[in-house]
C-alpha cells in the first residue's frame, strides 16, 4: 500500500530531489534575486497584448510596463525566456538599445529616471515559446488540436516563470496594481484570461481581440491565456462581501458534466470564506476554465482539467475515502486564491506559504462539510506521502524552491499548530487574520511565522524551524518509573519547545510540555501512553531516563 501511495505522490510531483549543496549559476541569480536593474523601479501596471499563431506555434505581441521611479538608474531588466526575443523597446517615442544575457534583457534608457516620477516603457516581442512538456509542473505554452480543425491554447508557468511566454519583471516580490490583457485570436474561438471581460473587438483580418481587465494586484504566474471554442454560463454567489460573479468556460462536449461538477465551486467559496475570510477578488470575479492539463491557480481564472472526477483524477490521496467526496482541482486550486494570489511569496524559497496552507485547505473543506473527525482523518492520511528528503524552505535569491513536502508535511505542520493553540475559534481567526493583514501583498515566509506566533500567544519559531527547515520528525521519548512519567523531545532542533497531548493507560489525557531535557509527571500506575495522532510527531519508549 505504501508503495502505491508513493507512486501517486511521484505522479503528482515527480521532481528530482534538490540538493542543498547545489551550485547556482549567474542565470539563477538574474532570475531569482532583486538585481540593481530591478530594485530601482516599482511596477504599477501592465498592458499585455498577444497574438498566438496556431499554425506555427508562435507568439507575437507587446507589453506596456508602467512604473514609479524609486531611485536614479538608467538600465532596466526585463525578462523573456529563450527562444522568444524582444524585437523593439520604446520610451516616449524613442527606440532604445538593449543587450541580452540569457533570459534577461537589459534595456538602456535615454530619458533621465527621476525618483518619484511615473514612467512607462513599451516592449515588442516575438518567437516560438517553449512548449509545455508536462504541464502544469513543466510548463510553457500548450497547443492541442480539438478535433474540429481548431487549436486549444493554454499557458501554465509557476516556478518556470511568466517570462516563458511574455516579457515582464519576472520576480514575485513586485506585482502590478492592475493589468489589461488583450488576446487576438480567430473569430470562432474564445479567449479566457484573468479579471473581467471589458470588450471584444472584431478585426478586419477575421480575428477578434478579447480585452480582460484585472482590477487587483496579480502575480506574474497567475496571468493566463486560454483559447478554445468555449461554451459558458454564469451564476451569482451571495458571499461575505456581497454578490460575486461566477463564470464557467468548458468545451461543448463536457457542458452537462461540467454543470454538475462545478456545483462544488459555490460550496468551496462558502467553506473557504468561513475559514479564510472573504474571497480576495470580488472586483474581478471567479472563473473555472477547462484546459488540457490538470489545472492551476491562475488568479480569478482557475484552470481545470481533472476529468470531471472526484478526488485527484479519481484517486483519494489520503487513502481514507474522504478525498473522494470532492473534486481535488476545484478545491485545491481555488484555495490558492487566498494563499498564493492574495498572500504571495516574495521568493520561491517560501513557496510553502502557498502550498502548505492550500494543502491544509483540503482538510478544512473536508471538516466544514463532513465534520472535524473527517478533516483530521484526511490530513493525517496524507502523511504517507511525506518524503522528509530536504527542508521545505528553499534557497533564497536563486529561484530555488524547497522540498515537495511543502504540501503534505506543511499541511500536517499547520494541523499540529492548531492542536498546540488548542482553541479552534482562535485558529480560525488567525487564518482569517492572515488574509486581512497581508491582503494583496507579497510576503516573506518569516512574516507569516511571526504573525501566527503573535496571535497564537506563544513563540512558535522553533516549531517552524523544526518542520520547515529540518527533515527530522520530533520524537517524544518517555519512560515510566518510580517517579512517574519521564519525558523529553529528541530528534529535534536545539531548544525545541512544543506541547503535545497524550493519553495515559488509565484513560486520562495530559498536555505535556516537553523540552530537550527530561521532565517528570507524577502518575499512578500508568505504564503506557499514546500520543494524540493529530500531532505530527513520533514516540519512543526509553528503557531508562536519567534525571
Amino acid at each position: 500500500m505504501l508503495r502505491t501511495v508513493i507512486g501517486i505522490f511521484l505522479l503528482l510531483f515527480s521532481f528530482d530531489a534538490i540538493s542543498q549543496k547545489q551550485q547556482f549559476t549567474h542565470a539563477d541569480t538574474l532570475r531569482g534575486s532583486i538585481t540593481p536593474e530591478r530594485a530601482w523601479w516599482d511596477l504599477s501596471y501592465y498592458h499585455l497584448s498577444v497574438k498566438p499563431n496556431e499554425k506555427d506555434s508562435t507568439l507575437s505581441g507587446s507589453i506596456v510596463i508602467a512604473y514609479k521611479v524609486l531611485k536614479p538608474y538608467q538600465t532596466i531588466q526585463i525578462d523573456l525566456q529563450e527562444p522568444l526575443s524582444i524585437t523593439k523597446a520604446v520610451q516616449d517615442g524613442e527606440e532604445l538599445t538593449y543587450k541580452r544575457d540569457g533570459n534577461a534583457f537589459f534595456i538602456s534608457l535615454k530619458k533621465k529616471q527621476e525618483p518619484g516620477k511615473s514612467e512607462s516603457i513599451e516592449i515588442f516581442y516575438a518567437g516560438k515559446p517553449r512548449l509545455a512538456k508536462r504541464p502544469p509542473w513543466d510548463g510553457g505554452v500548450q497547443w492541442v488540436p480539438d478535433g474540429k480543425g481548431n487549436t486549444i491554447i493554454s499557458t501554465s508557468c509557476q516556478g518556470l516563470g511568466a517570462s516563458v511566454w511574455w516579457p515582464c519583471k519576472d520576480h514575485m516580490y513586485d506585482e502590478p496594481d492592475s493589468m489589461l490583457i488583450s488576446i487576438t485570436i480567430p473569430k470562432n474561438m474564445t479567449d479566457v484570461s484573468n479579471g473581467n471581460l471589458r470588450s471584444v473587438i472584431d478585426n478586419a483580418d477575421n480575428t477578434r481581440t478579447f480585452n480582460w481587465f484585472v482590477k487587483n494586484p496579480i502575480n506574474n504566474y497567475g496571468v493566463n491565456m486560454n483559447v478554445a471554442e468555449y461554451v459558458s454560463w454564469k451564476e451569482t454567489y451571495k458571499g461575505e462581501k456581497g454578490d460575486l460573479q461566477l463564470s464557467y468556460y468548458v468545451l461543448p462536449q463536457n457542458l452537462e458534466k461540467a454543470k454538475e461538477q462545478f456545483k462544488q465551486a459555490p460550496q468551496m467559496l462558502k467553506a473557504f470564506e468561513h475559514w479564510f475570510g472573504p474571497y480576495p477578488f470580488y472586483e474581478d470575479g471567479y472563473k473555472l476554465v477547462e484546459v488540457p492539463y490538470l489545472g492551476m491557480e491562475h488568479q480569478s481564472s482557475v484552470t481545470y482539467g481533472n476529468d470531471y472526477k472526484m478526488g485527484y483524477r479519481g484517486r483519494d490521496l489520503s487513502n481514507t475515502g474522504w478525498g473522494l467526496k470532492w473534486d481535488f482541482i476545484i478545491i485545491h486550486e481555488s484555495g490558492h486564491e487566498w494563499f498564493a494570489n492574495n498572500i504571495t511569496y516574495k521568493d520561491v524559497a517560501d513557496m510553502w506559504v502557498h502550498e502548505s496552507f492550500t494543502n491544509y485547505s483540503e482538510n478544512l473543506y473536508t471538516e466544514y462539510y463532513f465534520g472535524k473527525q473527517a478533516g483530521s482523518d484526511y490530513v493525517i492520511g496524507t502523511r504517507e506521502l511525506i518524503a522528509n528528503d530536504i527542508p521545505i524552505v528553499g534557497i533564497y535569491g536563486v529561484n530555488q524552491e524547497g522540498s515537495k513536502d511543502m504540501y503534505y508535511k506543511g499541511g500536517n505542520m499547520l494541523h499540529t499548530i492548531r492542536q498546540v493553540i488548542n482553541d479552534d475559534e482562535k485558529w480560525r481567526q488567525i487564518l482569517r487574520g492572515l488574509n486581512k493583514a497581508f491582503y494583496h501583498q507579497t510576503v516573506d515566509g518569516s512574516q507569516i511565522e511571526q504573525y501566527i506566533s503573535e496571535h497564537a500567544g506563544r513563540n512558535l519559531s522553533k516549531v517552524f524551524d523544526q518542520y520547515l527547515r529540518d527533515v527530522r520528525i520530533p520524537v517524544l521519548e518517555y519512560a515510566f518509573g518510580n517517579k512517574g512519567l519521564q519525558y523529553r523531545w529528541i530528534n529535534t532542533v536545539d531548544n525545541f519547545d512544543m506541547p503535545v497531548k497524550v493519553k495515559l493507560a488509565s484513560g486520562k489525557e495530559e498536555m505535556l510540555h516537553p523540552t530537550n531535557d527530561w521532565k517528570t509527571l507524577k502518575t499512578k500506575g500508568d505504564k503506557s501512553l499514546t500520543v494524540d495522532r493529530n500531532f505530527y510527531v513520533e514516540s519512543k519508549e526509553a528503557k531508562t531516563a536519567s534525571l
